[in-house]
């Protein structure tokens, strides 16, 4: 949703994915200004490919990392929890860092990253999902202390939303509050637009996360979240 809105306001992009089937169906919207690329982000040639599609667009201003992975686990079931480190951790670092990296080259750019509200308090039905989204939204935090120091013009978005309609929640659960993925892309876009340092999506999320920060520690561990 994010591409096809970025699309319109003319920019050239390039998206990548696992599924490279689904990003097809996007170029086929703007064939001369969408550029595919396969790229798994646990995988250490991920960097590579993306300085492919780099190459391939004649260079890039904005990077926007939406790539993450959650399921919840109350059973603690090991797998769930390193896949979810692997991608959410792992991979959030192998390619944000490739992109800073990139734009120091440059002295100039934006990064833009999805987290999560979940990385406000550790959640027990999601341990390993809220602790990966806390440590994005840390990772961003130092990135962007760094690029100040760096005396870069780079840019630093953390978009925090709540739930989003996505193929990432089990359609067998309900979700509060559950949101439009359309709706919330033009909530993105405009953050990204307007360079926001930090935006959590949406108004209900803002006062949700104000009230768990509120609560203290012992009372927040009894409560069923």
């Amino acid at each position: 949703e994010v591409a096809r809105l970025l699309l319109e306001r003319r920019w050239s992009i390039g998206v990548a994915g696992r599924r490279v089937e689904m990003l097809e169906q996007l170029r086929a919207v703007a064939p001369d200004r969408v550029r595919v690329h396969a790229i798994d982000v646990t995988r250490d040639d991920a960097p590579d490919r993306l300085h492919a599609l780099i190459d391939a667009l004649g260079g890039m201003d904005l990077y926007f990392h939406s790539s993450g992975i959650g399921r919840q686990n109350s059973d603690l079931d090991p797998s769930i929890e390193l896949a979810t480190v692997r991608t959410n951790g792992e991979g959030f670092v192998r390619m944000v860092t490739a992109a800073y990296r990139y734009f120091r080259t440059q002295g100039r750019g934006h990064i833009a990253a999805i987290t999560s509200v979940a990385g406000t308090r550790g959640m027990g039905a999601a341990a390993a999902y809220s602790a990966t989204k806390r440590f994005q939204r840390t990772y961003l935090d130092a990135l962007a202390q760094l690029a100040h120091r760096e005396g870069l013009r780079l840019h630093i978005t953390d978009i925090r939303p709540g739930f989003v309609r996505t193929a990432l929640l089990d359609p067998a659960q309900r979700y509060p509050m559950l949101m439009d993925p359309h709706r919330v892309a033009r909530q993105v876009v405009r953050a990204v637009e307007r360079r926001r340092r930090v935006a959590t999506i949406d108004w209900r999320y803002r006062a949700l996360v104000f009230l768990w920060r509120l609560l203290p520690q012992w009372l927040w561990e009894r409560m069923k979240v």
